[in-house]
């Protein structure tokens, strides 16, 4: 039994069907310890970050995407970054949002990422070559409004869902997803039982939190056609950010900015809104770099 979240890619249905199921425990839980997101804004957050890890695992190489959700709601923006490697990092603007639960027992969602805006994705294709495409948010609830995206930005026929458990005490108890997308010409009864299953199975989050691995989602979904996975890869919050590139940042301001910071601050702190480090530099430090901002 693999432990850890870890993403499969799969076919099913004679190659008809592919499928991409993860499990992000872990990794949301990662994301809402560094940005101390309430349980709310931790399972938008968290079903970003899983849709994210998904939409990496169909690029290739060095590409990456970034997805943004603005929806108007007091949660604010959804910056989601994730890349080919099963590495995803990502915020919230307000991370202390939180409602009671919703007409159905779950956590309120739609009502923190709000309906009124859009969901953006870019991909970073190299090269200067740049994907983007743009959805009207339908739901607020992320799994439709991605299922939404694909269907009407990148015209494949998908079924998008997420989800994320949280324990009483804000830790994450379960987080995780699944995506199936139709390849054209599949057959119109291949799609009539896809729909019956998706009907009929439990949320998403419940059967990761009753230890259902990704490969053991694709069973329950695609069960009866023939589920070939093609590769699995772990998952995990990476983010890129860096001493050095702070550093290197605050270079870029030139000796005269610098030499203000030290005049007014004597000191200099910058935090990474991706994960929350804070990078620390003292006045000594700053002389260093007002230096090499001279030599630039």
């Amino acid at each position: 039994m693999k432990m850890g979240d870890y993403l499969v890619k799969a076919l099913a249905y004679n190659g008809q069907v592919r499928a991409y199921a993860a499990r992000t425990t872990e990794t949301v839980a990662e994301a809402q310890r560094r940005h101390q997101t309430w349980p709310t804004a931790s399972a938008a957050l968290g079903r970003a970050l899983t849709a994210g890890v998904m939409m990496g695992a169909m690029l290739k190489g060095e590409e990456t995407l970034t997805i943004k959700i603005d929806g108007g709601g007091p949660i604010g923006v959804i910056l989601v970054d994730s890349n080919a490697r099963g590495e995803v990092r990502g915020y919230v603007t307000n991370p202390h949002v939180h409602f009671e639960l919703n007409e159905h027992g779950k956590l309120d969602v739609a009502r923190a990422v709000g309906k009124n805006g859009m969901l953006t994705v870019v991909k970073d294709l190299g090269l200067r070559d740049f994907f983007t495409g743009q959805v009207p948010l339908i739901s607020g609830e992320l799994g439709d409004d991605f299922t939404y995206y694909f269907a009407s930005s990148e015209q494949i026929p998908s079924s998008v869902g997420v989800g994320v458990l949280v324990n009483p005490d804000h830790t994450i108890r379960a987080a995780g997803g699944f995506m199936i997308q139709l390849m054209p010409g599949t057959e119109e009864n291949t799609i009539t039982r896809i729909e019956e299953r998706l009907k009929q199975i439990p949320p998403v989050s419940r059967m990761i939190e009753r230890g259902l691995s990704p490969e053991q989602l694709l069973e329950q979904l695609l069960g009866d056609g023939g589920v070939r996975v093609l590769e699995t890869m772990p998952v995990s919050f990476v983010c890129r950010c860096s001493r050095e590139r702070i550093a290197d940042a605050l270079i870029s301001l030139g000796p005269e900015e610098i030499q203000d910071i030290i005049d007014k601050e004597g000191q200099a702190e910058a935090s990474c809104h991706f994960c929350n480090e804070t990078y620390h530099f003292d006045k000594a430090e700053l002389e260093q770099l007002k230096q090499l901002a001279k030599k630039e």
